[in-house]
């Protein structure tokens, strides 16, 4: 008899995590997390704290990464965008633009809604069907890296609404979360943990 209910108990804990909802955050440097030492300080992980069991949350941020195909580095062009969509995912947060936003790659801001559309339609035809969330961009503090807030604030974020109103999506508005934190971006464009902790949140209430 207990031998039954050990076997009961543990069929029902590898269903239980083959039943995870599984959340890719896809973005750049500030999902990667740069600046935070810590990888359970950053949004990701953050995220999947709060999220707690029946979830699993995976960081899928690359560094400089750019959702312009004609940009310096595309997020196209990466292993981790095959390895996302291999994954099947439930839940996609993605936060693209803000290097976009650098002139070098603002040139062909014309491509950016199309190309926004076309890299969210890639993850809504998976065999998942996923629910997809994109991200406004967090506010810029101090320009640098050839980021500026003028761009991402006037260029960037109205094309992303403009994305999303055209993919009958939820936006999740990042700028206006991290906006009155200037402390909390020690260069600038980065948020620290405490930035990050902030992300986090906000993904979460519209997750939740």
């Amino acid at each position: 008899m207990k031998s039954i209910l050990l076997t009961l108990m543990l069929a029902g804990f590898f269903m239980v995590k083959a039943q995870s909802i599984k959340v890719a955050c896809v973005g750049d440097s500030i999902t990667e997390g740069h600046g935070i030492d810590e990888e359970d300080k950053r949004y990701p992980q953050v995220l999947g704290q709060l999220l707690g069991n029946g979830y699993e949350v995976r960081n899928y941020g690359i560094s400089g990464r750019t959702l312009l195909k004609q940009g310096d580095f595309p997020y196209w062009n990466e292993p981790k965008y095959k390895e996302v969509l291999a994954w099947q995912p439930d839940i996609v947060v993605i936060k693209l633009g803000t290097n976009d936003s650098k002139p070098q790659n603002w040139k062909y801001k014309g491509d950016f809604i199309d190309e926004y559309l076309e890299f969210i339609q890639s993850f809504a035809s998976l065999p998942s069907q996923p629910k997809i969330y994109i991200c406004l961009p967090v506010p810029v503090y101090k320009d640098a890296f050839s980021i500026t807030e003028e761009v991402v604030k006037g260029g960037v974020i109205p094309r992303v609404e403009q994305t999303a109103k055209e993919a009958k999506l939820k936006t999740i508005d990042l700028y206006k979360a991290l906006s009155g934190h200037p402390e909390m971006f020690p260069d600038g464009v980065h948020p620290d943990a405490a930035g990050a902790s902030l992300i986090a949140e906000a993904v979460y209430k519209k997750i939740k």
